[in-house]
């Protein structure tokens, strides 16, 4: 049995990739800021983000190339790959505003566009392809979950918290 992977596969994969490249290069778990803030007791240990976003990461490739294979409308084929790479930058720049500006607040109002975002590409996928809208749910769930958190960490620390472990260091100076 010979499994043939969608022709545009590379394309959505590379795109995927940086992505996550630049999403990475803005997150920092290990700073003073993130270990002092106040989380709930139902985030997840820091082991399951990195095997929860490769596993999205791939189905979000996966099912973009399938759409876009699809599509014989150019118009519409344009309007996908625009909702992706809109979904693709609002993924990236959570990790900079949580992590490296330290806004809580500010990213959970990103998040909740990036919540939009992937329920419309996950409906706009489904559209045009339902097992690739379907690939899109759980990073549709996921996205949800991680705002939710995001509310939570929010509501938990005051605007500019300041690091609890020195009691005098200021995030907003480097």
């Amino acid at each position: 049995m010979r499994i043939e992977l969608p022709p545009r596969l590379p394309r959505t994969s590379a795109a995927v990739l940086v992505t996550a490249v630049i999403g990475s290069l803005g997150t920092d778990v290990r700073s003073d800021w993130y270990r002092s803030l106040r989380k709930p007791e139902w985030q997840p240990p820091g082991a399951a983000f990195g095997p929860a976003w490769t596993t999205l990461y791939g189905l979000m490739s996966l099912s973009s190339a399938r759409v876009l294979d699809r599509m014989d409308d150019s118009r519409e084929r344009r309007a996908f790959t625009a909702a992706f790479g809109t979904n693709l930058v609002l993924n990236a720049a959570w990790n900079w505003l949580f992590f490296t500006a330290r806004r809580p607040r500010w990213a959970l109002v990103e998040i909740v566009l990036l919540e939009a975002s992937t329920v419309d590409l996950t409906r706009r996928a489904g559209r045009s392809d339902t097992a690739a809208g379907t690939m899109l749910l759980p990073y549709a769930g996921w996205v949800a979950f991680a705002a939710a958190l995001n509310a939570a960490i929010a509501r938990r620390n005051p605007p500019l918290a300041p690091i609890r472990r020195t009691g005098t260091a200021d995030p907003r100076t480097p």
